[in-house]
């Protein structure tokens, strides 16, 4: 996570950087809001697979075969 943050962070101070003086809001906006996006998307997912990862760990039928589990 710490990686994807330093991302983000970079992204908002090049999107910051690159604007005109008198425009930064209006042109680091859309940019920023980009950035900020990616890092949900990608946050999201790992809190997902960390969810799935969990759930097969506990589950009592985590080691059942597939013949087990029909009985």
């Amino acid at each position: 996570m710490s990686m994807d943050i330093e991302r983000l962070a970079e992204k908002i101070a090049a999107a910051i950087n690159n604007a005109q003086p008198g425009a930064i809001i209006d042109q680091s906006e859309e940019p920023v809001r980009d950035a900020h996006a990616e890092f949900r998307q990608k946050t999201y997912q790992k809190a997902l697979d960390l969810l799935e990862q969990n759930q097969q760990v506990f589950s009592p039928s985590a080691d059942a075969s597939v013949a087990e589990m029909e009985e």
